[in-house]
């Protein structure tokens, strides 16, 4: 195997309208075969990220509490999505499901999982793609740490012509259950996928032009940072830089995979 790893933030997926632009940069390049998706972020200042949403409608299913209200935004959500994508997908079903399961783990990580899970349904619909679930082959061993089996299982599941689409964010335990690595964790998808399909090239799609020279909260027009190794990436990650999760780096620096911090 060979080709481009995309991974695409939530800004990047937020609406139809970012889906089609994702599209686009898709299929602009036959070497984009491995796409990673987030869950939808927020469509403007005061919208609720898909993640936040779902972790409310687990923690008042867990309560026994109405958790209609918070359901029924993500229900109202994906729905309007799909009709706008065109794309002839029982999301309600999907939903139903969910919905059954939503207070069945103690642990919030099923639950949180399911943005990442829809939106990459969809999108597989969307592009005609492969749909790969992360839960049968990113797998962590029992201290919570990735089991390098992940790699292998991956490998096989990414064989054959044609796109992929595989959901950022989620994996499984042991026993089957769904873990979740931490918030901003699909960076870290991406850099797996990057690695188990052999990929020339990692890109990490988002909202931002790459890595700044200084915090542009604080210092107008910083500029921007050409190239860095994997340490100063790592680092200037780890100390706060968000543009990319700071445990993305170890899958791809052990192949010599570049990142490309691209903006949608």
């Amino acid at each position: 195997m060979s080709g481009i790893t995309c991974k695409f933030g939530g800004t990047s997926l937020a609406d139809a309208a970012c889906v089609r632009q994702v599209e686009s940069i898709i299929k602009s390049k036959a070497e984009r075969r491995f796409v990673v998706p987030s869950a939808p972020g927020k469509r403007n200042p005061q919208d609720k990220k898909i993640t936040d949403l779902l972790l409310a409608w687990h923690n008042l299913a867990r309560e026994g509490l109405d958790a209609s209200q918070v359901s029924g935004i993500i229900r109202e959500r994906f729905t309007e999505l799909a009709s706008a994508l065109g794309v002839n997908f029982n999301i309600q079903a999907e939903l139903d499901c969910i919905e059954s399961q939503a207070a069945l783990y103690e642990e919030p990580d099923f639950m949180a999982s399911r943005g990442e899970y829809l939106n990459g349904r969809l999108i597989s619909e969307l592009l005609n793609a492969t749909f790969v679930d992360p839960a049968e082959c990113i797998k962590f061993d029992a201290e919570g740490a990735l089991d390098p089996v992940t790699y292998e299982l991956l490998a096989k599941r990414l064989e054959g012509p044609g796109l992929f689409v595989v959901p950022g964010f989620y994996g499984a335990q042991p026993d089957g259950r769904v873990k979740t690595f931490s918030r901003g964790g699909s960076d870290v998808t991406g850099s797996i996928v990057a690695r188990a399909s052999n990929s020339d090239l990692y890109e990490n799609w988002t909202d931002v032009s790459g890595f700044l020279m200084a915090d542009p909260r604080i210092v107008s027009n910083p500029k921007r940072i050409a190239e860095v190794t994997y340490a100063e990436l790592r680092e200037l990650s780890y100390m706060g830089a968000n543009v990319l999760h700071d445990e993305a780096i170890f899958p791809v620096r052990d192949k010599g995979i570049p990142i490309n911090i691209r903006n949608t």
